[in-house]
């Protein structure tokens, strides 16, 4: 904090001279947005969370959950007569063993499914109903077994494959990082300054100055403005670059929506930091409400997947709205009024935190 310079406004008067008369870089709002960077680039943790860490998880799952072509599935026929009828079906690899063979293979996991021959020529299919590799094993079987029995589909049909841009796991995990990392960044990097601050009782010398309060708080969102250019493009450059992941949405709306974001989060974390004294306490705090929504807000897989009892508590997060509307943005080119219902819930949480934090936070 030694590099803060607060012009002595009291000095100035009572030498003559007009506090005005200092130059922009001596400005009391610049030197503390100084010291919001030079804080930031100094911790090489602070720099692998935010820039590193996304990048890599992105290419991880990226590659991990990439397009491939249909998985084959292994399977076990016991008779030399169905493995011949099974083997019509070319998404399956059947091995023809004999039946304790055939079961200790499927009970350890080897095969999805068992086919043997049952009484009155019936095929028997033994094969785990939880597992959904024994579930598409049954189907894909079933159907190899009905055709070469002489069925015949009463209504043709023909396979359209959709594989493009937007429709695949990266194109959908891009904007939930993007979302969960403008979360962490500013929820972190604004909560642990406060803090660490009010620890060494820099807050309390801050406040004895002539500088406005307001500077101070002023000062974490000027910088986060400026980090968004360099932590959105990061992001978003990597996935276009090397998983070709659209960007349908106009870049206008799209970094109204990244401000609008991080400041709701700015306030959301103005607020945890408001009254915490130690790193420890603010730490539980902004876990305890950033943990919830990394796991039901959408970044990893869709939030629909809870029960609808739950989601209107879901839809009503701010990193649900966050990340509804980045990829309503990027994937579907949707406008700022197409996705008003996003930005009231992000806006709500701005205004309702920052008022809270205003209302309780403690300079000592």
């Amino acid at each position: 904090m030694s590099d803060i310079f607060i012009p002595d406004v009291r000095a100035a008067e009572a030498a003559g001279k007009s506090p005005r008369g200092t130059s922009f870089a001596d400005h009391p709002l610049v030197q503390l947005t100084l010291v919001r960077f030079r804080e930031f680039v100094r911790e090489p943790e602070a720099l692998f969370w935010v820039f590193v860490f996304p990048l890599l998880l992105a290419a991880g799952l990226g590659i991990a959950f990439r397009n491939r072509p249909a998985e084959v599935l292994n399977i076990a026929a016991v008779t030399p007569e169905l493995a011949q009828s099974l083997r019509q079906e070319k998404l399956l690899e059947v091995h023809q063993l004999e039946l304790p063979a055939a079961e200790e293979s499927l009970r350890t996991g080897k095969v999805a499914l068992l086919a043997e021959s049952g009484p009155g020529g019936t095929v028997v299919y033994r094969y785990d109903d939880t597992n959904p590799e024994g579930r598409a094993a049954h189907l894909l079987a079933d159907r190899a077994i009905q055709i070469a029995a002489g069925r015949v589909d009463p209504v043709s049909t023909n396979d359209q494959l959709l594989r493009e841009p937007g429709s695949r796991y990266i194109d959908f995990l891009v904007p939930g990082l993007l979302g969960m990392n403008l979360m962490g960044s500013a929820i972190w990097s604004l909560g642990f300054a406060i803090v660490d601050a009010r620890r060494k009782k820099l807050l309390k010398r801050l406040v004895a100055s002539p500088m406005p309060r307001h500077y101070y708080l002023l000062s974490f969102l000027l910088s986060r403005i400026l980090l968004l250019v360099v932590e959105v493009g990061v992001l978003l450059g990597f996935g276009a670059l090397l998983f070709h992941v659209p960007i349908r949405g106009s870049l206008m709306d799209l970094a109204a929506l990244c401000v609008l974001s991080s400041f709701s989060f700015c306030a959301l974390g103005l607020l945890l930091s408001s009254r915490a004294r130690t790193i420890e306490a603010a730490s539980g705090l902004m876990n305890v409400v950033m943990m919830p929504m990394w796991i039901a807000s959408g970044v990893f897989f869709s939030s629909q997947k809870f029960p609808d009892a739950m989601q209107p508590f879901i839809k009503a997060l701010p990193l649900t709205a966050v990340i509804d509307a980045l990829r309503a943005n990027i994937l579907q080119g949707a406008n700022l009024a197409q996705i008003a219902p996003q930005i009231g819930i992000m806006v709500f949480w701005m205004v309702a935190c920052f008022a809270l934090a205003l209302k309780f936070f403690r300079w000592r």
